[in-house]
């Protein structure tokens, strides 16, 4: 039976072309769902079981995945009590299928309570509903969600009363006991299965919930009658209907190619799988509607220009492809000082259109800046987590946890350290403060300057300042001016600093003074350090040798590691050497599985790992192999930093 889900009918949200390629093995599918991976990395399972746990009288209907007609009869039945709290209650009506998270039944009277992950503010009067009154774009998924939910329910049940409630977590209340979040654990099961062992029985014994629950009927009510319409030439009960007849159907729906869907779109085949037979909806996608052949697909497109918000409207102008762009097409803007974002632009459609592989640099910018550093240098990188239950007593929901960070030292010999490093592998102790003195040791000895890739660590360091401020910690002053010296405040913070040795954002130097085609506009560490190494001479040379050979020490890997191969002519990517940290997960596959997961870019294999440190049983042998595959990540991070540095300065000619 083809049913249209609530998760396809978010799918055919994002493009109702979708619909067509989901679940079917013959389509490459970038985001491929791993329930147990999720748990680990978002801790949802968490909220859930907490959420449960407020209603002790609910009855669970659980296994027998996609036998709909069975699920839907067994909530049948429970539903003839007069009064009932059921957990994954099932509703099936003429080819629609849902399950909702709670649901609360007296009489005629039904909450319908959907379970998130996520958390608010109450005293945020624009949660949902923006200033200029529309949705807002990152909770509309979920409200169309909750939407599709009640009106399955309606249609089986029109005289219902049906209010609809989300429950997630308060980011203004405190954990009022400690370990609140190791109260619930994860398993897998045989089946592959994510299963869940509570430590606890009743809900009392985990002090005051922080979780707390909206009512939302006024807003779902708005959606299905038509005051927020997803597509402005369809009513929700439309796009309900076209979704489910074409799905139900197996037909292709036919839908406009549009920039933001396309250019995200998670069916697109890559060389090597179109090699191995799988097909790629996105390229059908654009034979059917476009009559593209082989040569448009190999012609650099819009799709690929870094951070174009001007993509949008230029697709809808019918301007696909590098080529027919202008500068005044894209808003270029030349300055005589770093580069601009469309002057970055413009170096990328000119070296595509042309097959320029050239590298671009400022060399007097990047000279510059090189001449204000101060010796030794000294590279940082964090790895970090948010989880929805607090680790301790006072703790908020959603707070930063900094649970490792790596940091190199670069002598001005050329010699390099990797000098320290820290990690928390121990469940359920939060490690901000012990972490922030464990930096401190390891940065306080010398007033060399000190190097970050992009905000997040400055982002952290405010965090742990606040928690400091909040904190009866001995040392809290010692460690709040510490975290001013090396930091800037964030905007709109009430205490303001720039610290002398404010971290310096290698980010921001390649941004500004950079550009190597080989990135095709991506300013990712994983990008930029493989693409650096496949055009510098300098970089291929030295680090094709051992560590002990080049002066460069390491804490994870033997003196006789070598860091630089080459197969067939191609540089291979130092980040595809290291180990799983996840089974035989790689990290592009668990960032692309939790892409719907904020800020997951560039972290999620280390932030998986941490939740499965946290979450799950496993014995003493397992928890070393997992750290000493994190600290190995972490310490690439950083000497990655090192090399593009040395990058810059072989290409700048400084100190010759």
């Amino acid at each position: 039976m083809r049913v249209l889900t609530k998760s396809r009918f978010k799918l055919g949200l994002e493009c109702p072309n979708k619909l067509f390629y989901t679940s079917k093995k013959e389509y490459a599918n970038e985001k491929v769902s791993d329930p147990f991976l999720e748990a680990l990395a978002q801790g949802g399972f968490q909220v859930e079981e907490l959420a449960r746990m407020h209603y002790p009288d609910g009855i669970l209907i659980e296994g027998n995945d996609g036998d709909y007609e069975l699920l839907w009869h067994q909530t049948q039945e429970l539903l003839q009590q007069e009064s009932v709290i059921i957990f994954e209650a099932a509703f099936l009506y003429n080819g629609l299928f849902i399950k909702t998270d709670i649901l609360i039944k007296r009489g005629n009277k039904i909450e319908l309570i959907e379970v998130k992950s996520k958390s608010f503010d109450p005293s945020n009067d624009n949660l949902f509903v923006g200033k200029r009154g529309g949705l807002v774009s990152g909770w509309k998924p979920y409200l169309f969600d909750i939407a599709f939910q009640k009106y399955v329910i309606q249609m089986c049940f029109p005289l219902w009363e049906i209010a609809t409630f989300i429950m997630m977590a308060d980011k203004t209340k405190q954990a009022t006991i400690d370990g609140l979040n190791q109260s619930f654990r994860i398993t897998q099961t045989a089946e592959n299965r994510t299963g869940i062992k509570k430590l606890v029985q009743s809900i009392d014994e985990l002090g005051e919930s922080v979780l707390n629950r909206l009512n939302i009927s006024e807003i779902i009510n708005d959606i299905i009658n038509n005051k927020y319409p997803h597509y402005p030439n369809l009513t929700f009960i439309q796009t309900v209907d076209l979704f489910k007849e074409n799905y139900s159907n197996d037909t292709y729906i036919n839908w406009p190619t549009s920039f933001g869907s396309c250019k995200s779109c998670e069916f697109k085949a890559t060389p090597e799988e179109e090699k191995n037979g799988l097909l790629s909806g996105y390229k059908e996608c654009f034979k059917k509607q476009h009559n593209w052949s082989y040569n448009e697909f190999n012609k650099p497109n819009i799709f690929e220009i870094w951070f174009f918000g001007k993509g949008a409207k230029l697709f809808d102008q019918g301007i696909y492809f590098m080529d027919e762009l202008t500068p005044d097409l894209i808003g270029y803007k030349e300055t005589s000082g770093k580069l601009t974002t469309s002057e970055r632009q413009w170096l990328q459609i000119e070296k595509e259109v042309n097959s320029d592989n050239e590298i671009y640099v400022d060399i007097d910018g990047l000279r510059k800046e090189i001449e204000t550093y101060k010796y030794p240098l000294h590279f940082i990188d964090f790895e970090t987590s948010a989880v929805a239950l607090p680790f301790n007593k006072g703790r908020r929901p959603y707070e930063q946890i900094a649970f490792q960070f790596s940091h190199h030292m670069y002598f001005e010999d050329g010699t390099i350290e990797h000098a320290t490093e820290y990690i928390n592998n121990k469940a359920g102790f939060f490690p901000n403060f012990d972490f922030i003195r464990n930096l401190k040791r390891a940065l306080e000895n010398d007033q060399g300057s000190i190097f970050r890739y992009s905000h997040h660590e400055n982002t952290i360091l405010n965090a742990i300042h606040e928690q400091l401020l909040d904190s009866n910690e001995a040392d809290k002053e010692h460690l709040i001016l510490f975290i001013k010296t090396i930091s800037h405040s964030k905007n709109g913070s009430a205490i303001h600093w720039k610290g002398e040795r404010d971290m310096i954002d290698l980010w921001e130097m390649v941004k500004n003074y950079y550009y190597n085609p080989l990135t095709r506009g991506s300013n990712s560490i994983k990008e930029v350090l493989p693409s650096a190494l496949s055009k510098s001479a300098f970089l291929m040379n030295k680090y094709s040798q051992k560590l002990e050979a080049i002066r460069v020490t390491s804490r994870n890997f033997p003196k006789e590691h070598i860091w630089l191969l080459i197969e067939n002519g191609q540089v291979i990517n130092p980040y595809k050497m290291l180990p799983p940290v996840f089974e035989d997960w790689s990290e592009d596959d668990i960032e692309n599985t939790l892409s719907e997961i904020e800020d997951i870019a560039n972290g999620g294999a280390a932030l998986t790992a941490y939740g499965k440190l946290q979450y799950t049983d496993m014995s003493a042998e397992e928890r070393t192999e997992l750290t000493k595959a994190l600290l190995k990540y972490c310490e690439l991070d950083t000497l990655a930093m090192v090399m593009i540095f040395e990058h810059f300065k072989e290409l700048s000619n400084y100190g010759k």
